[in-house]
């Protein structure tokens, strides 16, 4: 039986929403409306944090938290430090961030049953896109699989291109798979994959996940129908408050 821990980083520094993690939505701040989704779904979930002030949010719920050093240049050297410091044999580690408070217990299940197939080494989420503006849409990345599921490409373009059809009607024609920015490693591929210096994709296209890719890793592509609702502003939160109100009215 895998055992599956998931870490959650969560900065109090943020360019765009300084302290999101501690911004309350319904009642709750964001970060412990995290916390409990990914902690009732895995044998265990920690916050990784660089901030005292998420720190004793999170044990002042009953959470659990280590502390990480500030000058880590992505989210998963922090997460490897984090189980570092964790200890304890841990089969699979999963990544959600500080900021999905509406991550499904559907999704983290999803993810975690991508490591059944053993050629598994990272795994990931992929949704359907809705609309042809959506795929458009740079800032959401979209994902190339083979056959097997395990992703080929991830892109901020239009990919693949549909050859002598409209573009309005590229959807009839390929299922376009949305990037949701949510990870799980084998314990020994997060320790590795944090050694590996940035490569061209990667710079070429800002995702982190096409050096792994380039680097010869084999990531493994779970399909959900669940839409995560992330926040980066306090705009996104105010629509996160709606949502979550209209959940409460249709109860």
């Amino acid at each position: 039986m895998k055992r599956f821990v998931g870490i959650i980083p969560a900065r109090y520094a943020s360019t765009r929403f300084p302290g999101k993690p501690l911004a309350i939505l319904g009642g709750k701040t964001v970060i412990e409306r995290v916390y409990t989704q990914v902690a009732d779904a895995l044998d265990d979930a920690y916050v990784a944090t660089d901030d005292t002030r998420i720190f004793d949010t999170v044990t002042g719920f009953g959470g659990k938290a280590v502390m990480t050093r500030t000058d880590h240049k992505s989210g998963t050297d922090r997460i490897e430090e984090a189980v570092e410091k964790i200890g304890g044999q841990w089969d699979v580690v999963v990544n959600v961030q500080g900021d999905e408070p509406f991550i499904q217990r559907s999704q983290i299940d999803t993810l975690c049953r991508c490591f059944d197939d053993e050629d598994t080494q990272i795994a990931t989420l992929g949704k359907p896109f809705d609309s042809m503006e959506a795929v458009d849409n740079p800032n959401s990345p979209k994902i190339v699989t083979d056959l097997r599921g395990y992703a080929l490409y991830f892109s901020r373009s239009i990919i693949p291109y549909v050859r002598g059809a409209e573009h309005d009607a590229w959807m009839g024609h390929y299922p376009y798979l949305k990037h949701l920015g949510i990870y799980a490693y084998r314990r020994e591929v997060l320790e590795a994959v944090t050694r590996l210096p940035q490569s061209p994709l990667e710079l070429a296209e800002s995702l982190e996940q096409l050096r792994w890719l380039q680097h010869g890793y084999k990531i493994k592509v779970g399909t959900t129908d669940v839409e995560t609702i992330g926040i980066d502003t306090p705009d996104d939160l105010a629509r996160a408050e709606a949502f979550l109100q209209s959940l409460a009215v249709n109860l």
